[in-house]
């Protein structure tokens, strides 16, 4: 699996979390996947852990990738 591939799945399972710069990916101990909404914590009106694949969210921002 090339790494295009895996950020192919990612998109299709997580949506806009994917690759937005307020998501954070938590992983628990049992192996499952969750996106944590860093806005939930200074905005209310964003969930914490929202419901996946988010298709839509007004604070959605590309996370910019360093090389």
């Amino acid at each position: 699996m090339t790494e295009g591939d895996a950020r192919e799945g990612a998109v299709a399972l997580a949506g806009l979390c994917a690759d937005c710069a307020h998501a954070r990916r938590i992983e628990s101990a049992r192996g499952s996947a969750f996106y944590l909404c860093e806005l939930s914590a200074s905005d209310p009106s964003y969930a914490k852990y929202p419901s996946l694949p988010v298709i839509q969210c007004a604070g959605y921002e590309q996370k910019i990738e360093s090389s």
